[in-house]
């Protein structure tokens, strides 16, 4: 009888010891996702900070061009203001599918490698 006790003892500790490492076997694999999904996010924001800035400093450019060729420099911002409203207006209209969507998936597909 003592046996049978001994090896029910041994069964529960093993079957607790596989139950703690598959908890943290499970925690490792999140923490590991979460930091791919972060990185990610870190090296594409820097992608689009120095994007931003190229097209700010182009569009100052591109302002000042087209206001020489107008005659005043201000009339050149008001066209590319007037682009980017243009731009703006055809976003919201359609943001699901151009933004949204294709968002949630790459999110959802580096998830789920």
């Amino acid at each position: 009888m003592n046996e049978q006790s001994d090896l029910i003892n041994s069964l529960i500790e093993k079957g607790e010891q596989y139950g703690k490492t598959t908890l943290e076997l499970l925690k490792l694999k999140t923490l590991d996702k979460s930091a791919d999904v972060a990185s990610n996010i870190v090296s594409w924001l820097i992608v689009v900070i120095f994007a931003v800035l190229f097209f700010l400093i182009l569009n100052i450019g591109i302002a000042l061009w087209i206001g020489e060729l107008l005659g005043k420099s201000y009339y050149g911002f008001f066209v590319v203001a007037g682009f980017y409203a243009l731009l703006a207006l055809i976003f919201g209209i359609f943001r699901k599918q151009l933004i949204k969507n294709p968002v949630n998936n790459s999110i959802i597909d580096q998830v789920l490698e």
